[in-house]
């Protein structure tokens, strides 16, 4: 069977934990998920030796010429944001996008993509330190300086470093659904999904979860998440005010109690919805919406389908996908 390609491009002064967070998705056999996973290669971005940080070196075997097989590219950070990339690899980039292929960048990775033009009038996103240099300097992209990743369908950027970790887990669940997402990220002993934006890591003042009071709330709405939850039921729950919870939500997650709750009832309702077995509406109950109504509208508005078209899609198969010859 055919697998499908994702290609990651090194280059000299190649960022290290980037690199290695893509050859850990991607790189390594998954016999125990039960699909066809990926297939993983490196390409070189020019000619010589490529150093990478910490004082190692990488002997890639393929040159720019694979990107014209890649399915999926990941470009993980790049060596300096205000040096202008190789014109060999924008112009391949740009071919890559022109015939379909998916593009994803980690961090700075995003100026790669900004010099060669494919994201111009689109959403993007990098680390919070590059995010005014990239508005400033490429004014046709639409900069989201605090999200985690953005993702615009055939591009997906991510911020620092390990929000590439995110990105790259929103990329298996998009292929493969929310089952496989999860149990990868078991493997990687990460978070499947991480809420809130990188307001969150930004320095500043914090106030401290005095005695892990918020962590044991949103443990306790995850495991009861169809409960008529309300912001001042969560407060008494966690024993502070109202307004207090309000404050340590959007610290620690960089969402309100509310808009968190519905993220985490929309994740039930995807892993419910990969069973044929479970009818809509006790899906709907299940996860905490109440009825169908509810969860179709906030379903579309933060995954972009609807519930019917993702089972459809995840109950069905992963697509067929190609492999490196």
């Amino acid at each position: 069977m055919n697998k499908h390609l994702v290609v990651a491009l090194a280059y000299d002064r190649l960022c290290t934990f980037e690199f290695g967070c893509t050859v850990e998705l991607f790189a390594l056999d998954r016999p125990e998920l039960g699909v066809p996973w990926y297939a993983f290669a490196v390409c070189a971005a020019e000619a010589g030796p490529i150093r990478a940080a910490g004082g190692i070196s990488v002997l890639a075997p393929f040159d720019l010429d694979l990107l014209d097989r890649a399915d999926t590219i990941i470009i993980p950070g790049w060596r300096d944001a205000d040096e202008l990339p190789p014109p060999a690899l924008l112009d391949k980039i740009r071919t890559a996008h022109q015939r379909g292929a998916r593009l994803c960048s980690i961090c700075s990775g995003v100026f790669v993509l900004a010099a060669a033009g494919v994201l111009d009038g689109k959403r993007a996103t990098t680390h919070w330190r590059y995010a005014e240099r990239l508005a400033l300097r490429y004014p046709a992209i639409e900069v989201e300086a605090d999200a985690l990743y953005v993702d615009v369908g055939q591009i997906i950027t991510s911020a620092g470093s390990a929000a590439g970790l995110d990105m790259l887990l929103h990329l298996v669940r998009r292929d493969y659904g929310a089952r496989v997402g999860n149990l990868v990220a078991q493997r990687l002993v990460v978070a499947p999904h991480r809420e809130g934006g990188q307001a969150q890591f930004v320095p500043r003042p914090m106030s401290l979860d005095e005695g892990g009071r918020l962590a044991g709330l949103m443990d306790w709405l995850r495991a009861h998440p169809a409960l008529p939850h309300t912001v001042r039921s969560m407060a008494q729950h966690a024993a502070m005010s109202p307004r207090t919870l309000q404050r340590q939500f959007q610290q620690a997650s960089g969402l309100g109690p509310i808009d968190w709750l519905i993220r985490e009832r929309v994740a039930i309702a995807r892993e419910l919805l990969e069973s044929p077995h479970t009818p809509l509406a006790q899906v709907a109950e299940l996860a905490g919406f109440g009825s169908e109504e509810s969860l179709r509208r906030h379903f579309r508005r933060l995954v972009s389908t609807s519930p019917g078209a993702y089972r459809q899609r995840f109950c069905s198969g992963p697509e067929t996908l190609r492999e490196v010859q």
